[in-house]
């Protein structure tokens, strides 16, 4: 980056922010998403909720339009032929999607949905014993993984309250400390099956250090994964490099691929030879050299994809296929991260502007950017519903998260500096 891109001094001005678009080597990437109106009909809405549900891209209707007829003129042929053959698809997101987590392309399969694809992963990576039963994961967590744990524990025969263990941040502190995890693991040390975090903590927006985490769960003897829910297409990932075991993660937050769309799921290779490992299986996992001899005897894929249970969903793979792509043509994580830092830097700098007292307002999110992605968690302790139904009214998008947090995330693929100028604009008069 150059010019003002390099000087990272920030000014509160509508000239600065556009000097920052204009230099911005992403900015035509807004083009290719379809931003909401705002409320009162003028113009757009200020769309700050890629954590929650990214923007639709222009190319996703024509994607799936493709796929309907491709069934319309093929029907069941079209599992064969076509331009995109049906049986194959899911192969053809499998290196957009190593890219996307720092993996090789056998150790991702994209299927089903994150809560599915974390049940399935905790069959095979949650396998306790009388004596190393316990689960690491932090206090907090999204509530579909707590009820993941919970019920696979119950399955296992464990009492949650006994078998998970959760970390809490220390006394007047928001977010963890890495030497606080490093050492609760140590301190479980035999006792530990499992560790599984978020990527990122879908509350406070903190980037927890998965690569410390998971040297010090090795060295315990535990397996360790993480919901990359938060993470995926948010910051840079290189699970197969930090050794991790199993993750999974959504993509329809920052990988814009539609409300309930498929999800994903990484395996480390050193899993890929062990075909007696325990698993639910399924007919789409059987070696496909196999598949349709139709025979008894379970026979897994080789890495990711032999965890596999349907076909599959093929409307949605074609829309996931065509964000993915938007994903690549922007330079991949590398260059969404620069970008994403330095609206997220802008964002802070609104805020902090403010001068609210703590008693009034917080952010809980790390200021340290190598902590957070691209979302910053606003704790309101006077006023929040207000502040957050006043800025969904004049068209500012974010999220609320019970009991007084506003969750606002500039994303890189279709946020702009002058998005982030008018929101700030907003909370100014709001601070008034």
């Amino acid at each position: 980056m150059v010019g003002i891109f390099a000087r990272m001094t920030f000014e509160p001005t509508l000239d600065f922010a556009r000097q920052l678009d204009a230099q911005d080597p992403l900015r035509d990437f807004r083009q290719q998403f379809l931003i909401p109106p705002a409320p009162d009909g003028q113009g757009e809405c200020l769309y700050f909720c890629g954590n929650s549900l990214g923007l639709q891209p222009r190319t996703a209707r024509a994607a799936a339009e493709v796929q309907f007829e491709n069934w319309q003129n093929l029907a069941v042929e079209g599992h064969f032929k076509g331009d995109t053959p049906w049986m194959p698809f899911h192969e053809r997101l499998q290196g957009p999607s190593a890219r996307v987590v720092g993996a090789r392309p056998h150790e991702v399969v994209v299927m089903n949905n994150l809560s599915t694809n974390l049940h399935l992963l905790l069959i095979s990576f949650y396998q306790p014993t009388a004596t190393r039963y316990k689960v690491l994961m932090e206090g907090g967590a999204f509530p579909s993984d707590q009820y993941a744990l919970e019920t696979q524990v119950k399955l296992r025969g464990f009492a949650p309250d006994d078998a998970i263990v959760e970390l809490e941040p220390r006394p007047g502190e928001h977010t963890l400390r890495t030497e606080d995890i490093v050492a609760k693991i140590a301190e479980l040390g035999d006792s530990l099956c499992t560790i599984i975090m978020g990527g990122i903590n879908y509350y406070t927006g903190q980037v927890f250090d998965m690569e410390a985490i998971t040297r010090a769960g090795h060295a315990a003897g535990a397996m360790v994964g993480f919901d990359l829910a938060h993470a995926a297409g948010n910051v840079e990932l290189q699970l197969h490099d930090w050794d991790v075991d199993f993750a999974c993660w959504c993509s329809y937050k920052y990988l814009n691929s539609g409300p309930g769309g498929v999800a994903g799921a990484y395996v480390h290779e050193r899993f890929a030879e062990q075909p007696e490992l325990l698993r639910l299986a399924g007919w789409w996992g059987h070696d496909e050299k196999e598949r349709f001899q139709m025979k008894k005897g379970f026979k897994p894929m080789y890495g990711a994809a032999g965890w596999q249970l349907s076909n599959g969903t093929i409307l949605s793979l074609a829309v996931h296929e065509a964000a993915l792509k938007i994903h690549d043509e922007a330079g991949g994580m590398p260059a969404l991260r620069r970008k994403s830092e330095l609206l997220t830097g802008y964002l802070e700098f609104f805020i902090r502007r403010l001068n609210l007292p703590a008693e009034r307002l917080e952010i809980i999110t790390p200021q340290d950017p190598a902590q957070r992605g691209c979302q910053l968690s606003l704790l309101v302790h006077q006023g929040g519903r207000d502040l957050f139904e006043h800025l969904m009214a004049v068209g500012v998008i974010g999220d609320w998260r019970e009991p007084n947090v506003i969750r606002l995330a500039p994303t890189p693929l279709y946020n702009t500096f002058e998005d982030v100028f008018r929101v700030g604009e907003v909370l100014a008069e709001w601070a008034q």
